[in-house]
């Protein structure tokens, strides 16, 4: 069985070949069991973007006809994880031929597209049947362009991944997080990866302060150091006991 035969049938194995970058142990479950809605709450440089764009375009490469979507609130965001999967194109040249490029898409000649598109509602209503739909930085995302990407996957059946750093006790992401007991979950945290040093974490608590760390590396949905009650606090706030007007 020839490599590019045998990765069809593991994208751990792709990984490996198109990126040159052997899996963590987390990154191997998600790659060959990818389950239909996926949410990555993973600490800084601890290969997220990498198992997004091995996803991406392994799906291109052996699903014929196939349309991913690359979502982020900012063009610069989504053109970043773009150009991670441009790093597994020359592997996979010999079998597909990529027959149109930009700065923001790719097609092969099988008829599967890779885009990447910034967050506005303008320039992504007009796609559907989508295959994949790859939301990063997704704690940034609003709720209103969550609700505008969902129906996309309506026919198609298509999956969705959800990538990011927390960005503080808001939005959908963190609800779903939270409450919604229907993704498949993973939580790195950076002690949990092995290219992150525990000297390298002391010097960003030295530099950036610890409330950072906790969010960026540490992956906690922390409040808001300008907020005047936390989230927490807040909530309670709330009650049931007393009738609305």
């Amino acid at each position: 069985m020839s490599g590019f035969v045998a990765c069809s049938m593991s994208p751990a194995l792709f990984m490996a070949r198109a990126f040159r970058m052997e899996p963590d142990e987390w990154q191997t479950d998600l790659l060959d069991t990818f389950p239909p809605k996926s949410l990555l709450l993973c600490s800084r440089q601890s290969g997220k973007s990498t198992v997004s764009a091995t996803l991406a375009l392994h799906q291109a490469v052996y699903q014929r006809n196939s349309l991913v979507l690359i979502v982020s609130k900012a063009y610069r965001q989504a053109e970043e994880l773009f150009r991670k999967v441009k790093v597994g194109v020359p592997f996979i040249q010999s079998h597909a031929e990529v027959v149109r490029e930009n700065q923001s898409s790719l097609e092969l000649d099988n008829g599967s597209r890779i885009i990447s598109l910034p967050g506005k509602e303008e320039t992504i209503r007009s796609y559907s049947a989508v295959s994949l739909l790859i939301i990063d930085e997704a704690a940034q995302v609003s709720e209103e362009l969550y609700a505008t990407v969902r129906p996309m996957l309506a026919i198609s059946r298509g999956k969705l991944l959800a990538l990011t750093t927390p960005y503080g006790k808001q939005g959908w992401f963190y609800k779903s997080w939270e409450n919604d007991k229907g993704w498949y979950k993973v939580k790195i945290t950076a002690d949990e990866c092995p290219r992150i040093t525990e000297e390298f974490l002391a010097g960003e608590r030295e530099h950036i302060g610890d409330l950072w760390v906790r969010q960026e590396y540490m992956c906690e949905f922390v409040d808001n150091e300008t907020q005047l009650f936390s989230y927490d606090e807040i909530l309670k706030c709330i009650t049931d006991e007393v009738e609305a007007w």
